[in-house]
């Protein structure tokens, strides 16, 4: 059974949402975190209910409305996210109050809005959706393994269509942490220049991707979602991506356009420097995170934009890090518009996951 991605919707610190275009108004930051550019949520949320959403949950609701009107679908058949920090404004903002008020009278509101379900729960309150309805809190493949339960739905026919999402916030009690424990930068930087040279650290990010999966053919698609493979500290990388690919019939030869989840932190750009010397030496390299900054379900980011990359056939050049067959005399390359296209990323090189993707 084929899967498809029959639309996508993306909050992210880029032009993403509902945006003409693709990826070709690129905001630039000066700094160690990105923000999301946010829409306007008065066009999905009634306006009682915004004030009472943290950040996490309106980007949520938002980019799953805006999924399921792309797609010309009023009901999904489940809905799944994936966050690895859930709603943690929420959590914050709760734990600081049991604090401040010494445990009495504390507000249940950010409490009850505090659990890591609650994107998923408010966007089935809002559709009035009574379908299956969880959320996966893995780590750095929380996204992926949501996105695996929406494949499992479908091949076994439990549902005609998915709604998958990966959502984050970033807010500074975590911003902090994290980087008092050398996740991301202390000194400012450009994220256009993320890479040049690569240093200790990465930039933080956030955003909320949804994605509206199906087992029927259209040419409304965007794109084919071939294979899927997650993997925890694998011994050899080099070796897991060639068998997974083997396990769909392909060779790394196949493969138009690698999209790699490269950071600019030098521990954790390593293990790409080493594949895109060997493994990958003759394939099409692409980035994402200076767009989007480095998160838990960042690779969401990067499906989304493999699948634009597919549909449209153009690839930003704001993204490219090679174009293998790139003639230099006119900047255009023989597989200027590929067909198939693997997301390689790993989080803290512990999660690791493969995700395939070809053109309709």
């Amino acid at each position: 059974m084929k899967l498809y991605i029959r639309s996508s919707a993306c909050v992210s610190p880029q032009n993403t949402f509902n945006h003409e275009g693709f990826l070709n108004d690129i905001v630039e930051y000066t700094g160690t975190r990105l923000k999301a550019i946010e829409p306007d949520y008065k066009q999905f949320i009634d306006p009682k209910q915004i004030r009472r959403m943290s950040h996490v949950i309106k980007m949520g609701v938002a980019a799953a409305k805006q999924c399921l009107i792309d797609a010309d679908v009023d009901m999904p058949g489940a809905i799944i996210t994936g966050t690895a920090l859930g709603c943690i404004e929420d959590t914050v903002t709760f734990l600081t109050r049991i604090i401040e008020q010494q445990e009495e009278l504390l507000p249940p509101t950010a409490f009850i809005q505090s659990t890591h379900n609650t994107v998923a729960a408010q966007i089935a309150l809002m559709l009035k959706c009574h379908s299956y309805n969880s959320t996966f809190v893995h780590k750095g493949i929380s996204f992926e393994s949501a996105l695996f339960d929406a494949i499992m739905m479908l091949k076994e026919q439990d549902a005609e269509n998915v709604l998958v999402g990966g959502t984050e916030e970033m807010v500074d009690t975590s911003f902090k942490i994290l980087t008092r424990l050398g996740l991301y930068k202390r000194q400012p930087v450009s994220n256009l220049s993320l890479f040049v040279p690569s240093s200790k650290g990465t930039i933080g990010g956030e955003g909320a991707v949804f994605f509206l999966l199906t087992s029927e053919d259209s040419s409304a698609n965007l794109a084919e979602l071939t294979g899927l493979k997650i993997l925890y500290k694998p011994k050899s990388i080099e070796e897991s991506i060639t068998v997974f690919l083997k396990s769909h019939s392909l060779t790394i030869d196949d493969i138009d356009m690698m999209i790699t989840g490269r950071n600019g932190d030098i521990k954790n750009d390593a293990v790409y420097e080493q594949l895109n010397g060997s493994l990958f030496k003759n394939t099409s390299l692409a980035n994402y995170k200076h767009l989007c900054g480095e998160y838990p379900v960042s690779s969401s980011f990067a499906l989304w934009m493999a699948a634009n990359i597919l549909k449209s056939g153009v690839v930003p050049e704001i993204i490219r890090e090679r174009i293998v067959g790139e003639d230099t005399n006119n900047g255009e390359a023989d597989n200027a518009s590929p067909k198939t296209i693997l997301i390689y990323n790993h989080y803290q090189n512990k999660y690791h996951s493969l995700m395939l993707v070809s053109a309709i």
